[in-house]
C-alpha cells in the first residue's frame, strides 16, 4: 500500500548551513554527516556537548570550553579515544576546512550504540563528533538594538536533583515549551523558574540583573556558562560589583537592567519582561559597557587562539 504524500510542512528540505563536520575519523560537509538512529544520544538524549565560537579567525576562550567538555564527559562516565589536544586539532580543522572566520563550533560526545541494543549503558561505545557552521546569535540585530522581550515560562526548569544543569546536555523540552509560551504571548524568548519560583536560565543562556550598579546572576539550577564567567572576569577588571545569588521574578521587575549571556551572541539585552518595561525600557549603560569590553577581549591574545590551517 502506498503511503500518502507528505505535506509541505513534513517534507525534509535537505537544507543545511554551510560547514564541516568530523565523525569517525573523517571530515564531511555538514549536510553529509549522519548519526545512527540507534545512538542513545538520539534515543535517550544521553549526551554532552560544548560550544565555542571563533571571531575574525580566532577561538574565544577555547581552553575553558575544552576543560568543561572533558569534565562533563567524566561526569557522565563516558570516554573518548582523544586527548584535549586531539579534540582541539579537530576543532581547528573543522573551522579551517570550512573557510569560516566567524563560526559556531560544537563538540559532542554521545553514549553511542550497543551491538546488542543492550539497555546497560556500559555496553555502549561512546562516540565523539564535532562541527563548525556560521556564527549565529540568539538575538538578531534588531533585538540587539531594542532589547529582547522575555516571557517567564509557566513550565519549571528540570530540577537540578534530576538532571545536573552544570553538565551541558540536550534536555531542552522544558525550554522548548517555554519558548512556545513566549511566542504565543508576543515574546522573543523565555525565562524558566525552579520549583521554588526562583529564576534559573533560558534556552542556551544565563541571566543577569543590574540594580543600583550591582550585578546578580542565579547561583543554582544553571549551567556555569563560559560567557557568564567572562562577565565576572570583566566586572573584576572594570570594578563593577557582581555576585551569584537568588533571583526572583520580582527582582527582575525591579531591576534597572537585565541581560543574558551565551557563546551564541555574547551579551544580549532584555528590555521587556512579561510585556513590562525593564527600567526605562532601553538598553542600559552597564550592559553597553560590558558588551563593549567583551568584544574588545576578542582581540586579547590571552583570551584567544588563532585558528590553525588544516593539518
Amino acid at each position: 500500500m502506498a503511503l500518502p504524500a507528505l505535506s509541505e510542512n513534513h517534507t525534509d528540505p535537505q537544507a543545511y548551513p554551510p560547514g564541516i563536520a568530523y565523525m569517525d575519523g573523517q571530515y564531511f560537509e555538514v549536510s553529509k554527516a549522519r548519526v545512527s538512529i540507534l545512538d542513545y544520544g538520539f534515543l535517550h538524549s544521553d549526551a554532552t556537548y560544548d560550544v565555542v565560537h571563533t571571531w575574525d579567525g580566532a577561538f574565544f576562550r577555547l581552553d575553558l570550553h575544552l576543560e568543561r567538555f572533558f569534565s562533563n564527559i567524566d561526569a557522565l562516565q563516558m570516554t573518548i579515544p582523544y586527548s584535549k589536544d586531539d579534540v582541539e586539532t579537530v576543532l581547528h580543522n573543522c573551522v579551517g576546512l570550512s573557510g569560516l572566520k566567524d563560526a559556531y563550533v560544537e563538540m559532542v560526545c554521545t553514549r553511542g550504540t550497543s551491538p546488542s541494543f543492550s539497555r546497560d549503558p556500559r555496553d555502549a561505545v561512546n562516540r565523539f563528533m564535532a562541527f563548525a557552521i556560521p556564527f549565529g546569535s540568539i538575538a538578531n540585530p534588531s533585538q540587539m538594538q531594542r532589547g529582547l522581550h522575555a516571557v517567564i515560562s509557566p513550565t519549571t526548569r528540570i530540577p537540578a536533583s534530576s538532571v545536573d544543569p552544570s553538565v551541558k546536555n540536550y534536555h531542552w523540552l522544558d525550554m522548548v515549551q517555554g519558548l512556545y509560551h513566549a511566542y504565543g504571548a508576543g515574546g522573543d524568548t523565555t525565562i524558566l523558574l525552579d520549583g521554588d519560583g526562583n529564576v534559573t536560565e533560558g534556552p542556551g543562556f544565563n541571566i543577569f540583573s543590574v540594580r543600583d550598579g550591582w550585578l546578580t546572576t542565579p547561583v543554582r539550577g544553571v549551567l556555569q556558562g563560559i560567557t557568564r564567567r567572562t562577565v565576572f572576569d570583566l566586572c573584576g577588571e572594570i570594578d563593577v560589583p557582581c555576585s551569584a545569588g537568588i533571583l526572583t521574578p520580582a527582582d527582575l521587575e525591579a531591576a534597572d537592567e537585565v541581560f543574558v549571556t551565551s557563546t551564541a551572541g555574547g551579551l544580549m539585552p532584555i528590555t521587556t519582561i512579561n510585556a513590562k518595561r525593564v527600567g526605562d525600557g532601553t538598553v542600559g549603560p552597564i550592559f553597553s559597557t560590558l558588551k563593549e569590553a567583551y568584544w574588545k577581549k576578542h582581540k586579547a591574545p590571552e583570551w584567544t587562539t588563532k585558528v590553525r590551517e588544516y593539518a
